[in-house]
């Protein structure tokens, strides 16, 4: 994980941000977020009203499946499956206190 996004997950654990903030930050069209949410890609976001809001962890897990997508030609699932087994080290690490 790099400094930034610990510091973006900091900042933005307990605000929501649009799907238009979200998109501006992983430099995508909200097309591209709207395609991942109903294929179930993003499990914590959250529509209310029918409007979409993120959490800094899914703005976090959206930069690295994008990053993965883009870099490594990565279907959307194994951008998914790769930021999920990312998620999970992170906690592991939380935990073990390694930060």
């Amino acid at each position: 994980m790099r400094d930034d996004d610990i510091l973006i997950g900091s900042l933005m654990e307990e605000s929501w941000l649009t799907l238009e903030q979200v998109a501006a930050a992983c430099m995508v069209e909200p097309t591209w977020l709207l395609r991942h949410l109903e294929e179930g890609l993003f499990p914590h976001a959250e529509s209310i009203a029918g409007t979409w809001r993120f959490s800094g962890t899914t703005l976090v897990r959206a930069r690295r499946m994008r990053q993965l997508e883009r870099d490594f030609d990565a279907a959307p699932e194994l951008a998914a499956l790769v930021a999920d087994l990312l998620e999970e080290m992170d906690a592991l690490r939380a935990r073990a206190g390694g930060g």
